[in-house]
């Protein structure tokens, strides 16, 4: 099932930021790690693109123009020793540094925190798929297509 992520991006103090979140205790995927601040499945009749905005609306209270939406990465991943291609997953993330409204927890029991971040220094613990992209970012060198798991 593809998914899109969402990188808010500012240049903060000390160089480029991205927003984070930590996840809830009500959400069934590694919860208490922090994650890219609006992600979420595409649902069916939805583009990519229409998913990473209504993930931000959804999640963050922000409403995105998908203009400003620049493709980072596609992610083909599985979980590490999985060779079941049922459980092969294929993320699109993207980053944008324009939003109308303000970012803020909008589902409290799926987040329990929002925090800009340096992409070399995220908090710990954090999704490990995501912390991979955000090396990549910090780095400064995020191919097109990038592979997870396997």
């Amino acid at each position: 099932m593809p998914a899109a992520y969402v990188l808010l991006t500012r240049d903060g103090p000390s160089g480029p930021e991205v927003l984070l979140q930590q996840r809830g205790p009500a959400t069934t995927y590694m919860a208490g790690h922090w994650a890219t601040a609006a992600a979420g499945h595409v649902e069916a009749g939805e583009s990519v693109l229409g998913a990473a905005v209504r993930e931000a609306r959804e999640e963050l209270g922000v409403e995105l123009d998908p203009d400003a939406l620049e493709p980072l990465t596609a992610m083909h991943r599985t979980d590490p020793g999985n060779p079941a291609p049922i459980e092969q997953r294929v993320d699109f993330f993207f980053t944008v540094r324009s939003w109308s409204g303000e970012p803020a927890i909008q589902e409290p029991e799926k987040c329990v925190d929002l925090r800009w971040v340096s992409p070399a220094v995220p908090p710990a613990p954090m999704v490990p798929h995501e912390h991979a992209v955000l090396a990549l970012l910090a780095a400064g060198q995020v191919p097109a297509v990038v592979t997870f798991g396997f």
